[in-house]
């Protein structure tokens, strides 16, 4: 262990040791908890979750929701079903068919079918996820990785397609419902290592799901340690993405295998690379508990980062004070805060999508909250079919009012950083809802046969690399 001084036995561990016992569906009534919902609470679970993922666990139940202000509670809503989460007429028609299929052991056609309408209707795979982000060799689609970005791999070990609890606003919620023919998944890691030895430009690799930290430490590290490998020396950063620092912190504290993972990093670490744990944190609440705080010490005192990124999502983490608390918390014990991001455009968006001005607004309140250590935040930022846009802020320029925007990540390198203006719209929610300013026909990333401005452009044609010299504007 680098600074903290030892190995990882040598770290106070918690006298709680949990053993990890998710909930279904098929046996959240098992819970102590689900006696204290209301019926149409319950019902409103069992109907909703037969189109959206259901998972959580004892942690979640016992240490982060609050009990006495449900279903207002942030992490009941960001954890359990809501039958606002469908449109009425929706909720409707699959509540009539999961009553009346209730006792029934076999799967009902119907509520199939109905099922699988609703979810083609979400944008399953939004941004290109499947037709742009999927690199081919030989003409043959690799399918457990993605390569949007030229420095960046994503890599979705087939192990890892399981979370400790699901989100309901997750946008990569097509991994977990059987939608088969829509999942990313590797079974080995063959594949990924013969793509990056011929990518020399690729710098990063972002072990993804799921959640990597669902399987045990010597599965994960079947993953990880061919990247160290002398002839992939340009890999230079190991990053894994992970909610389990928030849904089960005993991943790095208690569970069994808690210290070999601990060790895992420090190998990486010390092969020259940095380990990087993108830690998925959506409230305040999630970082209070001692023992997610001793998580974070224990993952930074191997020498890896933590940095801390997550969705501003209605319902859940609208209160600027809270994302202060969080970035001012994660800092102090030594995690870097990295992304707000703004929710996608996918499952029951509609739910929990915020208007843009009203992001930046709380972004920025956030940000006045906290010290310079914890603004190496960036926000509010969509992940869209282009790259990463952040809003930068609402100006007037020659009496128009506007969104000033850039690229912080883009499908172009020469787009990064690179400044762009929008109408101000205070009621858009999504980069293909904003119109280009002063009189523009489109924004400079986007090509002739972008779509009729009425048209809903979830994959906006762009420019190739060599006709994107025009101005910013």
């Amino acid at each position: 262990m680098s600074d903290q001084n030892a190995s990882p036995d040598a770290l106070a561990r918690p006298q709680d040791v949990r053993k990890f016992k998710p909930y279904t569906r098929q046996s959240i009534r098992q819970a102590p908890q689900w006696g204290l919902l209301p019926e149409e609470l319950q019902e409103a679970v069992q109907v909703v979750s037969h189109v959206l993922p259901f998972r959580t666990n004892e942690y979640v139940l016992d240490q982060l929701i609050d009990w006495t202000n449900v279903p207002d509670d942030p992490i009941y809503r960001l954890v359990f079903p809501h039958q606002d989460m469908l449109p009425a007429e929706e909720y409707r028609a699959l509540r009539d068919l999961v009553l009346v299929n209730r006792d029934a052991q076999s799967v009902n056609p119907a509520i199939a079918a109905l099922v699988h309408q609703i979810r083609m209707r979400m944008n399953p795979h939004p941004a290109g996820q499947m037709t742009h982000n999927v690199p081919r060799v030989n003409d043959q689609p690799l399918r457990g990785l993605q390569h949007k970005y030229k420095e960046t791999v994503l890599f979705f070990p087939s192990a890892g397609q399981t979370c400790h609890a699901y989100c309901t606003f997750c946008f990569r919620w097509p991994q977990f419902v059987g939608m088969d023919d829509m999942k990313f998944d590797a079974k080995e890691t063959h594949e990924l290592v013969d793509y990056l030895k011929t990518h020399r430009d690729v710098t990063d690799v972002l072990i993804t799901g799921g959640d990597p930290m669902i399987m045990n430490t010597r599965s994960l590290a079947e993953f990880i340690e061919p990247l160290l490998a002398p002839e992939l020396a340009h890999i230079q950063n190991i990053r894994i993405g992970t909610k389990s620092v928030a849904y089960w912190p005993q991943r790095y504290v208690t569970d069994k295998d808690a210290d070999d993972l601990l060790r895992l990093f420090e190998r990486v670490v010390k092969s020259g690379r940095n380990m990087a744990i993108m830690g998925h944190y959506n409230h305040a609440v999630e970082l209070r508990q001692d023992i997610a705080q001793q998580a974070v010490k224990r993952i930074v005192g191997t020498g890896a980062t933590l940095r801390m990124q997550g969705p501003l999502i209605r319902h859940i983490n609208e209160d600027p004070h809270s994302w202060a608390e969080l970035w001012r918390t994660g800092v102090r014990l030594g995690a870097i805060p990295y992304y707000m991001f703004v929710e996608r455009d996918t499952g029951p968006r509609e739910y929990f999508q915020l208007p843009l001005a009203r992001a930046h607004e709380i972004f920025q309140q956030a940000y006045q909250m906290v010290s310079g250590l914890a603004r190496t935040v960036r926000g509010p930022s969509m992940s869209a079919f282009p790259g990463k846009v952040a809003i930068d802020g609402v100006v007037t320029i020659n009496g128009e009012k506007l969104f000033a925007l850039q690229f912080l990540q883009a499908r172009n390198p020469d787009w990064v950083r690179k400044p762009f203006f929008a109408k101000y719209d205070p009621e858009a929610t999504w980069l293909d809802h904003l119109k280009p300013a002063f009189g523009k026909d489109r924004f400079f990333f986007e090509t002739d046969s972008a779509p009729h401005e009425d048209a809903p452009r979830k994959v906006i044609p762009i420019a190739s690399a060599r006709s994107c010299t025009s101005s910013a504007a």
